[in-house]
């Protein structure tokens, strides 16, 4: 597949809101035709992907907004966690919040890291846990929001989350100790199999992954910065780097954007913008339950 390189014929997002986010970490395509994404400070941001414009229509204040899932109504599931309480939080299109779960009573979820939807309406969290404690896990949460802790083996600081296209796996970002992507298989009675390694990141921090519609799985670094490729077949290629840290900075979650999912951005922690990545790929259709 070869390497991305990142010049003039590559480009950001430019216009209104090239360096308007507040280092954003996590973004998703909604239904109602708009890119969500979060800020440092809790804001929430819907983004014009024609005009190339934003705005903010939501801050959940005290609280850091990390990765974002939506729903069939557009209403956006966001895990944030702050001085001010951790949850995922439901923010309607209009700019409504109110917590949507704690994951389980009885365990409150403690490090809210990224949320993805199966074709049930179950939502699935990564719990990342402190930072290189393997303290993490992850949360199935129902419909209503009650949830459970349903998987504690992949507790090695759990990030980025995606449903397999045939809906049979839960792929995991594990972005420390021994970096790596690691999917679950989900049985037909909605319990996980036993966990097992897709390939090795060495030397990486993963963070966010994506499929296209060929099965070929995108994967986000936070460190360094660099997006890679795996391929259905097996490959693992770079498709696009950037050593000076500008037009990627710290890229963490990735998602398939536009009416086509044929649009890949990126979000960078590490500074105020997405990138878009040029790529002939269309991602795959991710769930979006009405609930």
């Amino acid at each position: 597949m070869g390497i991305l390189k990142l010049d003039s014929d590559v480009s950001l997002f430019v216009g209104g809101f090239a360096s308007g986010l507040d280092h954003p970490e996590g973004l998703c395509w909604a239904p109602d035709g708009f890119v969500y994404a979060g800020g440092e400070s809790g804001q929430i941001y819907q983004i014009d992907v024609d005009k190339r414009e934003f705005e903010q229509i939501a801050s959940i204040t005290g609280r850091f907004v990390g990765g974002l899932a939506a729903d069939g109504n557009s209403n956006i599931y966001a895990c944030t966690g702050g001085d001010d309480g951790v949850g995922i939080m439901k923010i309607s299109n209009t700019g409504k919040v109110s917590t949507y779960s704690i994951g389980s009573n009885d365990e409150p979820i403690a490090g809210p890291n990224y949320p993805v939807f199966d074709s049930h309406g179950n939502l699935y969290v990564s719990d990342s846990g402190g930072w290189k404690e393997d303290t993490g896990k992850i949360y199935k949460i129902p419909p209503g929001g009650d949830g459970i802790v349903w998987d504690r083996s992949l507790n090695t600081f759990p990030n980025g989350l995606a449903i397999s296209i045939d809906g049979e796996y839960l792929y995991v970002v594990m972005s420390l100790n021994s970096p790596r992507i690691s999917r679950i298989p989900i049985h037909s009675d909605g319990s996980p199999g036993r966990s097992e390694t897709v390939v090795e990141l060495p030397k990486t921090v993963p963070d966010g992954i994506a499929f296209d519609v060929l099965g070929n799985l995108y994967i986000s670094c936070y460190r360094p910065d660099v997006v890679y490729v795996f391929s259905k077949d097996g490959n693992l290629d770079v498709l696009a780097e950037d050593f000076e840290g500008t037009i990627m900075a710290a890229p963490t979650n990735i998602a398939f954007c536009g009416e086509n999912l044929d649009l890949l951005l990126g979000a960078n922690l590490g500074r105020w913008h997405l990138t878009h990545y040029n790529v002939d790929a269309k991602g795959s259709l991710l769930n979006y339950p009405l609930l």
